[in-house]
């Protein structure tokens, strides 16, 4: 072994040792240092010290082939990016080696160009794939408490929230109903310096009008009728933590302008007081709705949007997080068997599909509630399809395309906004039709599809797929026995 330096970037690991030099030396004109083995017993000792990843490995060494290195690092995990170094009579060895991961070959005579070439792309890829490690890792690494689920959105969000969490900045939650908002706004405050301090939450759907500003400012005795006594409002009693706005845009508009001014001045007045009260708050705000719909709509005030919208984040439905559908699913159903004093312990293979395969409009809400009614209505150890019912939807969205119900002929035109079908075919030839139609809308884009449908990715990929599979095996020719 010569050519030893402390932290090498490439191991060379090659037996005929002026072959191995002047890879050496051609990697240092290219200010690259190497380290040379003459062996494969060497070269594997070198490659557990876990000191490098990039390996230019000769296949045919004096004590053992070179593909054997390659399995034997596979086996042990180590992130090595083979080269191989192959003669002009081994071409196939070295596609074997590429098989079993190497990342590229040289065929012997190489010019200096095309190994510099290699390795400098070798040790690239060893960058780039050490940094998306180091970034998965900080993803995965997130938790947020009362949260549940480890798809990529989610853990997005996990990643915001906690960059957001020690900021004295408003934050505004966005998504559909039943996404985890306010759970999303305790995970802030929980998070956060204000942790000890008060979280107190606001839904301002809920509450009436003529009762909001006292709500969240409080008043003095004798401010209204019924008021007999002073009250501290919202805003006072979060002093040193965090008020939670939710469902912001129901909030009356004259009520906004009070708002705002609390926001600038860190002030609040009580209705019927004419002194001022100082109070450290973090707001965090929510809503289902588009905010700037609302804006648009002259039903938000747009002063009160940007001074609310500096950090915000958007939650998925639920139709969007892959598996979390199952983890989400099994964590309720080991509560409420709890709670029931029933016997559930799993969802079966068939139920998970079906849950995977339902849109749920209503997201983690309807997925709780459906779990609880099956728990509630039946007994057994694992749930099984038959035992979920789902609530349909209420009101559908505006859709792109009407459904015409008459009988017409395939060649009937289709418009812009309406799509005939034939109501003799069978339902899954409707719904691709339906399917195709959309994505052809949407020039191709099968999430814009998802959206115009109200369905998710994934369903349409998963059916364009099946529908891949059985025209691949109707185009198969039948052998017939003559």
């Amino acid at each position: 072994m010569v050519g030893n330096t402390e932290t090498p970037d490439v191991l060379i690991i090659e037996d005929t040792l002026s072959m191995a030099i002047m890879y050496e030396r051609q990697l240092k004109k290219a200010g690259l240092s190497a380290q040379i083995c003459q062996s494969g017993e060497h070269a594997l000792i070198e490659l557990r010290k876990g000191r490098v990843t990039t390996a230019l490995l000769d296949l045919q060494l004096p004590d053992m082939n070179g593909l054997d290195i390659i399995r034997t690092a596979q086996e042990a995990n180590l992130p090595i990016t083979f080269i191989v170094i192959t003669a002009n009579g081994s071409v196939n060895t070295a596609v074997d080696a590429m098989r079993l991961g190497a990342y590229d070959f040289l065929i012997k005579p190489f010019a200096e160009e095309r190994l510099l070439t290699s390795v400098k792309n070798a040790l690239e890829r060893t960058e780039l794939r050490t940094t998306v490690t180091v970034l998965k890792q900080s993803l995965e690494d997130q938790d947020c408490p009362g949260f549940i689920g480890r798809s990529p959105a989610m853990l997005a969000v996990y990643k915001m929230i906690q960059n957001v969490a020690d900021s004295k900045a408003p934050v505004f939650i966005t998504g559909e109903s039943g996404t985890g908002k306010e759970v999303t706004a305790n995970a802030i405050h929980a998070m956060s310096h204000r942790a000890d301090k008060p979280f107190i939450a606001i839904n301002c759907a809920a509450i009436p009008e003529n009762l909001m500003e006292s709500e969240i400012f409080g008043h003095v005795k004798g401010a209204f009728t019924g008021a007999a006594e002073a009250r501290k409002g919202a805003a006072s009693q979060a002093n040193g933590g965090t008020l939670f706005l939710d469902e912001i845009c129901e909030m009356e508009i004259g009520l906004q302008a009070k708002l705002l001014r609390f926001l600038q001045t860190g002030q609040v007045k009580r209705v019927g007081s004419d002194w001022h009260e100082d109070v450290d708050v973090r707001i965090v705000c929510a809503t289902n709705r588009h905010p700037m719909e609302e804006v648009r709509e002259k039903r938000f005030r747009e002063d009160l949007f940007y001074r609310l919208n500096v950090l915000s984040i958007e939650l998925p439905p639920l139709r969007d997080r892959d598996d979390d559908v199952i983890s989400l699913a099994n964590s309720f159903l080991t509560g409420f068997s709890a709670e029931e004093q029933k016997s559930f312990k799993s969802i079966s293979l068939e139920a998970e599909r079906k849950l995977l395969d339902h849109n749920w409009p209503g997201n983690i809400r309807e997925l709780q509630n459906t779990i609880r009614k099956a728990v509630v209505i039946y007994d057994g150890v694992e749930l099984e399809p038959h035992m979920f019912s789902f609530t349909p939807e209420i009101s559908a969205p505006a859709a792109p395309y009407q459904l015409i119900g008459e009988v017409v002929d395939n060649s009937e035109v289709r418009s812009a906004n309406r799509i005939y079908v034939d109501l003799e075919q069978p339902f899954a030839s409707i719904e691709k039709e339906i399917i195709e139609a959309a994505i052809k809308a949407c020039n191709g884009s099968i999430p814009r599809a998802s959206e115009m449908l109200d369905i998710s990715p994934s369903t349409i990929y998963r059916k364009r797929d099946g529908w891949a599979s059985l025209q691949e095996t109707l185009n198969k020719p039948k052998n017939i026995a003559s």
